[in-house]
């Protein structure tokens, strides 16, 4: 088991995993060798903010697709509640679950956090951009859910998308 909550930094080669899926199946890290992958750590399904962050993980998929990267959704949340909040949420990338949060520990997504007054050890909102070779490229801790997906595409270099809105 890995107990290290250090901060990952570019450059490093991110800790490889095996983790299930919400549908069962066993997922690594290496398995995207070849293609960069984004990898979100977020606290709890069906909270609002990681409702919020998963649509907008969702809405934005194609696009990240289409410019050559995967995305990863991991969380401390059984396999069983994932695979509701996928359904729920109409979530087609693979959403990971990290039950004792051995994964969120090596990536430093784990730690010491506030919400409502109180402080507690518990999963930080982060996101990690991995190339095609497995190295770490950029690393956010501390995410804000509303709009980091935007954010994430300006810092990649992608365009903004313009939503299609018809005024009558």
């Amino acid at each position: 088991m890995i107990n290290s909550s250090d901060e990952l930094e570019p450059g490093q080669i991110a800790p490889d995993f095996t983790l299930t899926d919400a549908t069962g199946s066993r997922r690594t890290l290496a398995e995207h060798r070849g293609r960069p992958v984004i990898v979100y750590f977020y606290p709890a399904a069906f909270t609002p903010g990681c409702t919020t962050e998963a649509c907008d993980f969702r809405d934005n998929l194609a696009s990240l697709q289409s410019a050559g990267y995967d995305v990863l959704g991991i969380s401390p949340d059984p396999v069983e509640r994932l695979a509701q909040f996928a359904a729920a949420e109409a979530l087609s990338f693979p959403l990971l679950s990290d039950e004792d949060a051995a994964i969120a520990r090596a990536w430093g997504a784990w730690g010491q956090k506030t919400v409502d007054g109180r402080t507690f050890d518990g999963l930080i909102r982060s996101t990690v951009v991995v190339d095609a070779e497995g190295r770490v490229v950029s690393v956010e801790y501390n995410v804000q859910a509303d709009g980091h997906v935007a954010r994430l595409r300006e810092r990649l270099g992608l365009p903004r998308l313009v939503s299609s809105v018809t005024v009558q």
